[in-house]
This record gives structure tokens, C-alpha cells and sequence, in this order.
């Protein structure tokens, strides 16, 4: 799992903060000192990662299911939503207006990250949570485009 680590902490991390501290703490019954340390950074926390009942338990809270999206990326693998948990709201056309909002928004942000020549951290996570939001988008219009056929 080396090399894979300190991306499934950043994501383990966002997963938490979507849901919010205290809520993640009820829903897991862990406290918040349990849950920093599964996405700490810190070389002595670099092992010790969110079981996955707790995932489980967080991503059912969640806006979207965070660690388990980064656990296929490794893998290469593709997820959708399953569809009575789709966003039914709108249609096709409402879906391709989001989208290409979405995308503005990712090229406004890295356009702006990459003005001085050097993207940081906080600009990267910036971008990640825009990436996140038009991948949402593209589940949404899939999701769309797989009821009309």
C-alpha cells in the first residue's frame, strides 16, 4: 500500500469534514482525536487508516462517497451511482448547463493556481473539490442519459 497512503488520508479526510466532525464522530463512535489520526499525515499516524464500517457508515452521511471513489481511482475502476439514489431532479439539458458551469469553474481555479508558476497545496485542494463536483455532474448526466435509453 505504499505510495497509496497519503492519498487515501486526504480523502479520508475530506469524507470526514463533508459529513462534519461531530456527526462523523456519532455515526462512527470514534472521537475526533481517532478520526485525525486516520487522515493525519504524521509519520508515527502514516499506518493507521478509517476501518471500513466507518467508511461505510460515513459515506451513507456523505454528499459523496469519498473514499471509496479514491479506492477505485487505484484501481482503475469506474463508479456510478446506483440509480435510486440518483439525483432525479432536471434532465439532460439542466445536466450539460451544470457541467459546463463546472468545468468554467475547475479552468477559473486553475487558471488562477497556475498564475505564479507553481500550483501549493491549498490550491490543489481547491481544484480537487471542483474536479469532485463536475465528476458528480458527469454521474448525474450518465445517470440521465441511462433512464432515457
Amino acid at each position: 500500500m505504499a505510495g497509496y497512503g497519503s492519498y487515501l488520508k486526504k480523502h479520508t479526510e475530506v469524507l470526514v469534514k463533508d459529513v462534519g466532525i461531530e456527526a462523523a464522530c456519532e455515526l462512527t463512535g470514534k472521537s475526533k482525536a481517532t478520526l485525525g489520526r486516520y487522515y493525519s499525515d504524521s509519520d508515527e499516524h502514516s499506518d493507521r487508516f478509517m476501518p471500513v464500517d466507518a467508511v461505510a457508515a460515513l459515506e451513507a452521511a456523505s454528499s459523496y462517497p469519498h473514499v471509496t471513489s479514491a479506492l477505485a481511482e487505484l484501481k482503475g475502476v469506474t463508479m456510478s451511482y446506483d440509480v435510486t439514489r440518483a439525483n432525479s431532479e432536471g434532465e439532460i439539458n439542466a445536466d450539460v448547463i451544470k457541467l459546463s458551469q463546472r468545468f468554467a469553474l475547475l479552468m477559473a481555479e486553475y487558471n488562477q493556481s497556475i498564475a505564479d508558476g507553481v500550483i501549493t497545496i491549498n490550491e490543489a485542494k481547491r481544484m480537487l473539490r471542483e474536479t469532485t463536483a463536475l465528476q458528480q455532474v458527469l454521474i448525474d448526466m450518465k445517470l440521465h442519459l441511462d433512464e432515457t435509453s
